[in-house]
C-alpha cells in the first residue's frame, strides 16, 4: 500500500460538525489551486457541508494509514475520538521523549555482558600453565601412544579452538531460527545458567587428582569447551542482537566489553601466577574468578528491563506496526535514535523465521570482512603467538619463563583488542561501502608469515628463524590485536545499521554467524599450520 502524504495549509481550519455551535471561518488567503475549495463565506449551510466533507475525508485517511478494514464511521464523528488514533498508529512511541542513560547504567550493563560473552573462552585459553600441568603425564606413555598423547599436550589450544567454534556454528544457525519464537530473555538466561553449571564442573576438577586418567580428562575438557562455547555462542548473538534495539554506543560497549574480557582473564591468570606457589591453588582461584563474573552477568541483564532508559527503546521495538514504514538504508546513529524516516519500502513482521535474502544481500560485503577478520585471528592467536618463546629462555629468568608468554601474547593482544574497539567510539572510518574497508582486511594476511618467522617453538619443519628478538613478536601481537578491535567492531556496528530496523536482531545474528564461521575455518587450519612448522 502507498504511503500517504497530507498537507495542510498553515492558518486553515476545518469547519465544525453540525450542531457544534461553531460559527463560520474564512479561510484566510484562500487559493483555489491548493485546497480546491471556494472562500468559505457561505454561511452556517456551506459550514455544515465543508464539515461533513472534512469528517468523511479523515475518516478515509485513518483507514488507509492504518491498513483498517473495518466499516466507515458516522460521518458526524468528533475530531478529538480520531485524532490520537492516528497518532497512536503512526508514532507513539516515537513522539515520547527520549530518557537520558542516567549514570549510563545501560552502556555499562552492555559493557558487563560483553565481558560475559567470551569471557569463558578466554578463561579456557590463558590457563595455559594449567592445562600443561593437568596434561603433563601424557607423554609418560611409551611408543606410539605417548607419542599422540604428547601432541594433545603440546597442541592443546588448536584442539580447544576446534571444539569451541565447530559446535558454536551449528548453535547460531539453531539461534537464528528461533530469534521470533523463543524471546531474547529466555535465550540469554538459559545460556548463562549452562555457562555457570559447566564452569563449576571445571572448578571442581581443579582439585581432582587426574594422573592416572589424562586423556580421559582431556576429553572430558573438550565436551565442557564444547557445550560451554555452544551456549556463550547463544548468548552473544541474542545480546548482540538486542543491542541492535539501543542506540551505536550500546553496541560498541557491548563489543569493547567482549574484549575487555579477554584483558580481564590475562590480568587474572598473571595476578594467580603471581601469587599462588602451587599451580592448583593458581587454577582454583581463576576459575572460581569466572564463576562470579557469570553471577554478575545474569544479576546486569536481569536490571536492564527495570532501566527507564531501556525501556523506551525495548517498548518501540515492540510498538511497531505490523505494516512498518522503514528506511531503505540507515547507517549512522541518529536514524537509529530516531526512529527512521518515511519510504516506500514496507515489511511485514513475522513471527515466523526472519527473511535471510534481504540480510544476506545488505550485508554480503561486511560479513565477509567480518569472516576474514577472525579467520586470521585465530590462526595465530591463541595457536601460534602463545608458543613464541623468549629468545633468553635459557637464562632461567622470571620473565624469560614464567611471565614471557602470559604478558606478551594474552595481555598485550586482547588490551591491544580493547584499545581498538574503543577507538571506533570517535573514529569510524573507512565506511560501509569503502574500497578501502576489505583492503585492509585482505593486508592482516600478513601477520602469518611474520608469526610463523618468530622464535616459534617446537618447530619441526620450519627451522629458520627470522625474527630473533623478543620485541618482534610483542610489536606483531600489538598490530594484530588493534587491527582486530577496530576493523572487527566497525563491521560488527554496521551490519544491523545497514538493514531496516525490523531485521536489526535478525542481522546481528547473522553478523555474529559470519564471525563464528571466520573462528571455526580458522582453528581447522590452525591446527594444520602449527603442524606444518
Amino acid at each position: 500500500m502507498p504511503c500517504v502524504s497530507v498537507s495542510v495549509r498553515p492558518g486553515w481550519e476545518p469547519p465544525a460538525a453540525p450542531g457544534a455551535g461553531a460559527v463560520s471561518r474564512r479561510c484566510p488567503k484562500a487559493r483555489p489551486r491548493s485546497c480546491g475549495l471556494a472562500p468559505c463565506s457561505a454561511g452556517p449551510r456551506g459550514a455544515a457541508a465543508l464539515g461533513v466533507l472534512w469528517s468523511v475525508t479523515r475518516d478515509l485517511l485513518l483507514l488507509q494509514v492504518r491498513g483498517d478494514s473495518t466499516m466507515l464511521p458516522a460521518a458526524g464523528s468528533s475530531a478529538p475520538e480520531q485524532e490520537p488514533l492516528l497518532e497512536d498508529a503512526v508514532g507513539s512511541a516515537y513522539s515520547r521523549q527520549k530518557p537520558r542513560d542516567r549514570c549510563h547504567g545501560a552502556y555499562l550493563i552492555f559493557f558487563l555482558l560483553g565481558i560475559g560473552s567470551l569471557l569463558p573462552w578466554n578463561f579456557f585459553i590463558t590457563a595455559k600453565h594449567y592445562w600443561r600441568y593437568k596434561l603433563q603425564n601424557c607423554s609418560d606413555e611409551p611408543g606410539p601412544a605417548g607419542q599422540a598423547a604428547s601432541d594433545l599436550r603440546d597442541y592443546f589450544e588448536s584442539y580447544i579452538s576446534i571444539a569451541s567454534t565447530i559446535p558454536s556454528v551449528l548453535c547460531l544457525i539453531g539461534n537464528f531460527l528461533l530469534v521470533n519464537k523463543v524471546a531474547a530473555s529466555v535465550r540469554i538466561l538459559s545460556s548463562l545458567f549452562v555457562m555457570l553449571a559447566v564452569f563449576l564442573v571445571i572448578t571442581v576438577l581443579v582439585k581432582v587428582d587426574t594422573s592416572t586418567w589424562t586423556t580421559s580428562f582431556f576429553t572430558l575438557t573438550v565436551g565442557c569447551v564444547a557445550v560451554v562455547s555452544s551456549a556463550s555462542t547463544v548468548f552473544s548473538s541474542s545480546i548482540f542482537g538486542l543491542s541492535s534495539c539501543f542506540p551505536m554506543r550500546n553496541l560498541q560497549a557491548l563489543l569493547s566489553g567482549q574484549a575487555m574480557g579477554g584483558t580481564i582473564s590475562a590480568v587474572a591468570s598473571v595476578i594467580d601466577l603471581a601469587a599462588a606457589a602451587d599451580v592448583t591453588d593458581s587454577a582454583l582461584a581463576y576459575f572460581l574468578t569466572a564463576d562470579i563474573f557469570i553471577v554478575i552477568c545474569i544479576m546486569v541483564y536481569l536490571l536492564l528491563p527495570r532501566l527507564e532508559y531501556s525501556r523506551y527503546y525495548l517498548s518501540r521495538q515492540k510498538e511497531i506496526p505490523s505494516l512498518v514504514t522503514v528506511p531503505p538504508d540507515s547507517s549512522v546513529e541518529d536514524e537509529a535514535e530516531s526512529g527512521g524516516t518515511v519510504s516506500s519500502s514496507i515489511l511485514t513482521r513475522s513471527a515466523g523465521i526472519p527473511p535471510l535474502r534481504p540480510i544476506l544481500q545488505k550485508t554480503a560485503l561486511l560479513g565477509f570482512c567480518l569472516f576474514y577478520v577472525f579467520f586470521i585471528s585465530i590462526i595465530i592467536f591463541p595457536s601460534l603467538s602463545s608458543n613464541i618463546e623468549s629468545v633468553s629462555k635459557s637464562s632461567g629468568s622470571p620473565w624469560s619463563t614464567k611471565y614471557f608468554t602470559p604478558l606478551t601474547c594474552f595481555l598485550l593482544y586482547n588490551f591491544a583488542d580493547w584499545c581498538g574497539r574503543q577507538v571506533t567510539a570517535w573514529i569510524q572510518v573507512p565506511g560501509p561501502k569503502s574500497k578501502l574497508l576489505p583492503a585492509l582486511v585482505l593486508l592482516r594476511t600478513i601477520f602469518l608469515p611474520l608469526f610463523i618467522l618468530s622464535n616459534y617453538q617446537p618447530r619441526a619443519h620450519i627451522r629458520t628463524v627470522v625474527f630473533n628478538r623478543d620485541i618482534y613478536p610483542v610489536v606483531f601481537t600489538a598490530l594484530l590485536g588493534l587491527s582486530n578491535g577496530y576493523l572487527g567492531t566497525l563491521v560488527m556496528v554496521y551490519g544491523p545499521k545497514i538493514v531496516p530496523k525490523e531485521l536489526a536482531e535478525a542481522a546481528g545474528v547473522v553478523m555474529s554467524f559470519y564471525l563464528v564461521l571466520g573462528l571455526a575455518l580458522g582453528s581447522a587450519c590452525a591446527v594444520f599450520v602449527v603442524h606444518l612448522v
